[in-house]
């Protein structure tokens, strides 16, 4: 019987003959371009481990790529969801006024850590959407045209998402892409120009900053810089603190908005609820936070939090949409919040963090082929090198693979492709943090002996 602290135990082949039969039946349903890199099909869920329809258990280090911090299943959010769905499925927030989105609104306002007190949140479905409302917003507030993003950006792929997102894999034969997003060098310390130290480096980034405003947009006509406090797609990259409190100052200097995309990197995965809380603490809060994925412990919703003055110079009707806020969705998303409180989750990854930066930090001095280690809290990558540097993206795919074969599901990340991240559920226990360890190890040893 599974449950929470259940064990990763594989017992057929993968796929299994039930799973294959339901991987044939997706391959004639649903488009080839939406893909599935893993031979499971789930059946239920418990903590950070799943069972497919063949029986057999797999410890999740994805969790729906940072959706399921609090875990699959959790008791409070099926009560939470039953009870509402009992009264109503949804009200639409133009419409109709229900009291969980209010509740859920005034409880954001006052956790989540933007610059202007008192905030206003207003809600969307996905990060995308989010990130795509924070833009109007943006830009309505400043009256303002363009926007800076970053190399190795991921910010979503509808049109504008698209546009801002660095990886045009996920745009191939989508164009023409919408204007006004003009993109800067992030400050990648692993890759930064050979020599410099990381004060150096920090300072080259701000340059090539500095340069979007010679050569792209003025900061005049500039309404948001947009970056991931941790890059997520880009290769688990941190923003380090001096570049970020330059950053700050920059717009600070010009009336420009500055946004952290928190869609992967919030709701407890740092350490903290935010990486903007460390944010804040160097004098460095964001203007405007965007965040879904773990929010609401999968089901669908996005929030926007940003300061009163700046949502009073949004011109009304510009923002919103029939979904935001859904009733079931914002019941499930108190009931993390609760979570996460009562049972002190951002403690929780800063211990799991801990425990795999130990062993992550060991590795690679054992392993050539590890040339980096980082993250913050939670959020951790490990980028696989060859001799020269150069990415191995084909090392990462093979240790993806000889891990799901031993019942860990581990994802890749990264421009290249070449970066192993670890987003597992904040209540892993003990034991099965220690378990994935093994197996990721076995795993690296196979693929770079």
């Amino acid at each position: 019987m599974l449950t929470n602290e259940s064990l990763p135990c594989v017992r057929t082949a993968l796929p299994g003959p039930k799973a294959k039969a339901i991987i044939e039946r997706r391959a004639k349903a649903v488009p080839d371009a939406i893909r599935c890199a893993y031979p499971c099909v789930i059946a239920r869920g418990a903590g950070a481990v799943f069972e497919d329809v063949d029986g057999n258990v797999f410890l999740d280090w994805v969790g729906g790529v940072g959706v399921l911090n609090v875990g699959y299943s959790r008791p409070e959010l099926v009560e939470a969801v039953r009870e509402q769905a009992g009264n109503y499925f949804h009200a639409m927030a133009n419409i109709v006024t229900h009291e969980g989105y209010i509740a859920l609104a005034e409880k954001l306002n006052a956790l989540v850590p933007v610059k202007e007190k008192p905030a206003r949140t207003m809600f969307t479905n996905c990060g995308a959407e989010t990130l795509e409302n924070a833009v109007k917003i943006a830009r309505g507030a400043t009256g303002r045209p363009n926007i800076i993003v970053f190399s190795g950006a991921f910010h979503g792929r509808t049109l504008l998402t698209g546009a801002m997102t660095a990886k045009k894999a996920y745009y191939h034969g989508m164009g023409p892409m919408p204007d006004g997003v003009y993109r800067a060098e992030f400050p990648y310390l692993y890759r930064a120009p050979a020599g410099l130290t990381e004060s150096a480096a920090i300072a080259y980034y701000i340059d090539r900053l500095k340069a979007v405003f010679e050569e792209a947009t003025p900061p005049e006509d500039t309404a948001a810089i947009v970056v991931e406090p941790v890059q997520g797609e880009g290769g688990f990259i941190p923003a380090p603190r001096g570049w970020v409190e330059e950053v700050r100052r920059i717009c600070d200097a010009h009336g420009i908005l500055l946004v952290a995309d928190e869609v992967q990197t919030g709701f407890g995965r740092s350490g903290r609820l935010f990486v903007s809380d460390y944010w804040k603490e160097w004098g460095c809060a964001p203007d405007i936070i965007a965040m879904a994925k773990s929010i609401a412990g999968g089901i669908p919703l996005g929030a926007v939090t940003a300061g009163e003055s700046i949502y009073k110079r949004v011109p009304a009707g510009t923002i919103g949409g029939t979904f935001g806020g859904n009733a079931l969705a914002c019941a499930s998303a108190l009931a993390v919040l609760a979570v996460m409180e009562k049972e002190r989750l951002p403690e929780r990854a800063a211990a799991i963090a801990a425990q795999c930066l130990a062993a992550f930090s060991a590795w690679r001095k054992e392993f050539p082929a590890i040339g980096d280690v980082r993250g913050i809290g939670c959020m951790m990558g490990i980028e696989f090198v060859n001799a020269d540097k150069s990415p191995a993206p084909a090392k990462v795919a093979a240790i993806v693979n000889a891990a799901v074969q031993k019942g860990l599901v581990i994802e890749s990340a990264g421009t290249w492709g070449n970066v192993v991240r670890f987003l597992c559920p904040l209540v892993a226990t003990d034991a099965q943090v220690a378990r994935g360890l093994e197996i990721l190890r076995e795993a690296i040893g196979e693929v770079c002996q």
